[in-house]
């Protein structure tokens, strides 16, 4: 029973991230504060997202940060159970380094995060989609290639036509991420 009480507590997700895979993950900040306003904030965290990826041997597939919060799909490593250590760390960094901008030490910034393991190809697909067109989803931008914190244009770039296509033909009006935000 105890255990049914710790699953269906909202505020506090049950990360479990022992299987390898590719996992998307949302994280929102503190009282969904616009921590992540201006312009070179967001720049800052895309490229500690970037760096620390690299870091901890995740595959980013796509991403999109806002204001207040980020989702991003990234294939995990042999060892998967470092993906919580990794957004730690990203936390962590982003927001020593907020602070110290704002010299408001110890503030809190970053806020829990969500993972899910995708286990199937449509899934995957409509995930993907679902964060390239983050920025139009939240009414940022009417076109996502336009959002420079976002992978819409990088996905288009870098992959072939057809697997652009195959992605943006997923629909997403019934994906259950949590985008709470």
């Amino acid at each position: 029973m105890e255990e049914n009480k710790k699953t269906s507590w909202p505020h506090a997700p049950i990360h479990k991230l022992s299987q390898k895979g590719t996992y998307i993950v949302t994280a929102g900040t503190y009282k969904k504060e616009h921590y992540l306003l201006s312009p070179e904030r967001r720049t800052y965290f895309m490229n500690l997202l970037f760096k620390l990826a690299t870091q901890y041997e995740r595959n980013l597939q796509a991403w999109a940060i806002m204001s207040n919060h980020y989702h991003f799909i990234a294939q995990s490593p042999e060892k998967p159970e470092n993906l919580k250590d990794f957004i730690v760390h990203l936390h962590s960094l982003s927001s020593t380094e907020f602070n110290r901008e704002d010299n408001s030490p110890s503030r809190k910034i970053c806020y829990q995060f969500w993972d899910k393991l995708i286990s199937f190809d449509k899934s995957y697909y409509a995930r993907l989609h679902y964060v390239n067109k983050n920025p139009v989803h939240h009414k940022v931008t009417q076109n996502a290639d336009d959002y420079f914190w976002c992978s819409s244009a990088w996905l288009r770039a870098h992959s072939d036509k057809s697997f652009s296509r195959t992605v943006e033909s997923f629909k997403i009006d019934k994906l259950n991420v949590y985008d709470d935000f």
